[in-house]
């Protein structure tokens, strides 16, 4: 089974003159003389280097006290997340289904072979509680593919202990400056054992294509916004896959961003080409969504429960309400990473990638973004604006829950097309962003209700099937139908706060 760390690390360039002081960090007591440390490791990519285009590394390493499979995942600035497997001959499973997003359906082959000397300090404070790890590792390079190649260099690593404050770090670098030393230009040894080894001319395939600094046309802006979803889908999938805490809602947002995107400028991107990767959106989407949408029920009905009076409760209400959230997620989890594995997932990761590459742009992508974009985000809003017009005349009832929910998605794909016009826009896409946020939240809560009675009428009906005492899910089906009516009663107020908004 692999387990996860978080490691906060920073690299420095090092020369023979090995560590400096370190006593005089603020918070260090001692620093102790760990010793000499011979680390041995291989590293895996696929041949045209997909991995480390990431910035992800995935290696097998003996000596020190951490032999075995690493794969190390960025989070942020100096922050990656370490997920060890048991030392074995193969990569594990779990590690390639981990990498797929990235590597698709290509092999992973050992790349590079990294041999350190690391010579190794503890910082400790007063109580003698690690703080950090700081080494002076001598690193020969190995390449394994290609032409092969070697190379050698000494650097000077800083890794911040677990549950210790990460401006801790801040300290040691500051006391590192110093003294001279500098950052390294390499965020990791394989980065620099693969610019260092490469043979001259290499002309190496990257993924993902690089995005253009400043956009400019319509066009530009657009595949901007596509372009980032893309890469969350990406990046989001080992996060789904560990079942990480809101990574499947993530994931599911990224999918309806874009094919808002697709329907919202459809005069920049040719819909004939987008429109069948919007459905497949669409479908993944869906799959995402079977454990969300009921995670979010019982979230909300949980909470519900925990205002009620003791006197209101009857019969083992939070016990059946655990077992209907519970039931069917064992199967659900094990479909969902059956679908990320899927062909038709893969192939839809893709069709992304050769959509960004190559865009099916139409002649008002080369126009200027200030007309081409307002106009695209003003006609999402004249749909908003007509179904919320609608609904507010409906009487209370079906019709109006229907018309509503309409309204609460129009108003959802506004809020990504104005997301997306921001950059060019300014403010008043900004504005109109934070409004249909707010119009989306009311609304959403209005479907949630609808969605919650559905799902207290189906646990009332299990309770009495049961034999157990119904009257508990009676109580929260009447808060829940006064909810709906106070979103109803605050929706023209919300509306009218919202205005026309000065786009162009």
């Amino acid at each position: 089974m692999a387990d996860t760390k978080r490691e906060i690390e920073r690299k420095y360039e090092s020369d023979e003159s090995g560590l400096p002081d370190l006593t005089s960090v603020a918070g260090v007591a001692d620093v102790l003389d760990v010793g000499v440390v011979q680390l041995d490791a291989t590293y895996y990519d696929t041949a045209d280097e997909r991995l480390a285009a990431h910035a992800v590394t995935l290696r097998r390493r003996t000596g020190g006290t951490d032999a075995g499979w690493h794969l190390k995942l960025p989070v942020g600035p100096d922050v990656r997340d370490e997920i060890h497997a048991p030392l074995s001959d193969h990569v594990p499973r779990a590690l390639v289904a981990l990498t797929r997003s990235r590597i698709r359906d290509a092999d992973l082959v050992p790349v590079v072979r990294l041999r350190s000397a690391r010579d190794l300090r503890h910082l400790v404070d007063a109580d003698g509680k690690l703080l950090a790890e700081v080494s002076v590792d001598t690193v020969t390079a190995e390449r394994l593919t290609g032409d092969g190649g070697t190379a050698q260099w000494t650097e000077i690593e800083a890794e911040l202990a677990e549950g210790v404050d990460p401006r801790f770090l801040d300290k040691v670098d500051k006391r590192l400056r110093k003294a001279g030393v500098r950052p390294s230009d390499a965020p990791s040894k394989l980065a620099r054992a693969l610019a260092a080894t490469a043979p001259p001319d290499t002309d190496r395939h990257r993924e993902p294509p690089t995005a253009p600094a400043e956009p400019v046309t319509a066009g530009d802006h657009v595949l901007a916004y596509v372009r980032a979803q893309r890469d969350a889908i990406v990046e989001l999938d080992p996060a789904v896959r560990r079942d990480e805490y809101d990574s499947v809602h993530r994931m599911r947002v990224a999918t309806r961003r874009m094919r808002s995107a697709f329907r919202s400028y459809g005069k920049v991107l040719d819909r004939t080409v987008t429109d069948p990767v919007g459905d497949e959106l669409k479908w993944l989407a869906a799959e995402l969504g079977v454990d969300r949408d009921r995670e979010v029920l019982t979230e909300r009905i949980t909470a519900a429960l925990g205002e009620l009076p003791r006197t209101l409760v009857s019969g083992p209400v939070r016990t059946r309400l655990r077992s209907w959230a519970k039931a069917r997620r064992g199967g659900s989890r094990r479909r969902l990473a059956g679908v990320l594995d899927s062909e038709r997932y893969l192939t839809l990761l893709d069709t992304l990638d050769a959509l960004v590459t190559d865009p099916p742009l139409l002649p008002a992508a080369a126009g200027k973004p200030k007309k081409v974009i307002a106009k695209a985000v003003g006609k999402d809003f004249a749909k908003v604006s007509a179904l919320v017009e609608q609904a507010i005349g409906l009487p209370p009832g079906h019709d109006r829950d229907v018309a509503l929910h309409e309204a609460r998605k129009k108003s959802k794909r506004t809020r990504y097309a104005a997301e997306a016009a921001t950059p060019a826009l300014g403010d008043p896409a900004a504005g109109l962003t934070k409004a249909m946020k707010s119009l989306q939240t009311l609304l959403g809560d209005h479907q949630d209700s609808v969605m919650a009675r559905e799902a207290l009428r189906e646990l009332s009906a299990e309770a009495h099937a049961a034999g157990e005492n119904a009257f508990t899910y009676g109580v929260l089906y009447g808060r829940e139908e006064q909810r709906a009516a106070t979103a109803e009663a605050e929706l023209p107020g919300v509306w009218q706060e919202v205005g026309t908004p000065a786009l162009g």
